[in-house]
């Protein structure tokens, strides 16, 4: 073996461990970075229970928000985080205000604003049962929002709102103004379950519901504009309807009966309408002062020869349709059993037959 053997074995040895010593430098900084930047992602602080709102501004580059939750000590290096970025890109994030926690970890609050789930879109789930009155509704809407009671009926009876809604809304009339009406939006709020934005005011969750209710009725639109019945006195009917009967079947019977009485102009003589008047549970037990009551509503009494001067509650969309279009019979009575089954007579001696079945079967509503 010569000199330059030699040489060249030793070189080869030389870079072989320069080589290998590279490489173990190498897998150490590798492990190294890995491990800061796993670090990087880890929750500020485990132990937090406390919730901080961050305010990402319209405009705001993602690397701007980086920095500002590093400011905000909500996470740990906006440096790694950008770099991590510049990889593995996120959808842009949503301007906003969020609710982040230093227990959090950076992918979940990346994930939180690029989804948008700030104050701004978040909701609350309101529903609303058919049958019920405006006040019951203003309740269950107060219950949600910071603004109370007082503020949702002062808001919805302001001549000013009511005059803005009759411009914005085909089916809201000057009839909604008649000084003996109770509360004017009684009987245009559609029943339903609404998702409605926790930031939004009286006026964005009251129309909401307005709008869902042209909804269901612009399939109508046309029936109810070449009718001679306004849009109120079908609500006003609709609301009656919804009260005294169930079933989809015995709505539009009834609907018929009611309409057969207006046409003979006998009084409707309906309870619901009593209790609306004097503003009494239906669970409780009717006077005879409360029946006699005069005023816009009670139809028992003898103030009132058609329909009450607006609907009494929010009626469902079979009593709305059994309104519109109400079965043509010559039932001129009805009475329910309670089993709130409905049934119809035509002349006042088959009522009172009626009346004596359902009390010898066992059946009267007492």
């Amino acid at each position: 073996m010569n000199n330059t053997d030699l040489s060249t074995d030793h070189i080869s040895k030389i870079i072989t461990k320069i080589v290998g010593i590279i490489f173990i430098v190498f897998i150490a900084v590798v492990i190294v970075f890995s491990i800061i930047m796993g670090n990087a992602f880890l929750p500020v602080d485990n132990s937090s229970t406390e919730t901080e709102k961050f305010i990402v501004n319209k405009g705001e580059t993602i690397n701007q928000v980086i920095e500002s939750l590093e400011d905000e000590n909500l996470i740990k290096n906006a440096f790694f985080i950008k770099l991590y970025l510049k990889f593995y890109s996120i959808s842009s994030i949503q301007a906003g205000t969020y609710d982040l926690s230093k227990n959090m970890d950076t992918m979940s609050i990346l994930d939180k604003l690029s989804n948008g789930e700030c104050e701004e879109n978040e909701t609350y789930s309101i529903t609303l049962i058919e049958g019920k009155r405006f006040t019951y509704y203003a309740k269950q809407i107060a219950d949600k929002y910071s603004f109370n009671y007082d503020d949702i009926i002062s808001t919805c009876s302001d001549p000013t709102y009511l005059a803005e809604l009759k411009t914005k809304y085909w089916f809201i009339t000057d009839d909604i103004e008649n000084s003996n009406i109770y509360y004017p939006l009684e009987g245009y709020i559609f029943p339903d379950t609404y998702n409605i934005k926790k930031t939004a005011t009286i006026k964005e969750v009251i129309e909401t519901m307005l709008d869902e209710m042209e909804t269901k009725l612009e399939p109508y639109k046309t029936d109810i504009s070449t009718s001679n019945k306004s849009v109120h006195s079908l609500l006003t009917l609709a609301s009656m309807v919804e009260l005294e009967a169930v079933s989809a079947e015995d709505r539009k019977v009834l609907a018929g009966v009611f309409t057969n009485r207006l046409t003979l102009g006998m009084t409707l003589g309906s309870d619901v309408t009593t209790y609306y008047a004097v503003q009494k549970d239906m669970t409780d037990d009717l006077t005879l002062s409360d029946l006699a009551t005069c005023n816009g509503y009670n139809t028992r009494g003898t103030c009132v020869p058609g329909l009450p001067v607006g609907p009494i509650a929010s009626p469902s969309l079979s009593s709305i349709q059994a309104a519109v279009n109400p079965d043509s019979t010559d039932y001129l009575y009805f009475v329910a059993d309670k089993n709130s089954k409905l049934y119809f007579a035509k002349t006042l001696d088959e009522h009172n037959n009626n009346i004596a079945y359902l009390k010898s079967h066992d059946l009267w509503l007492s």
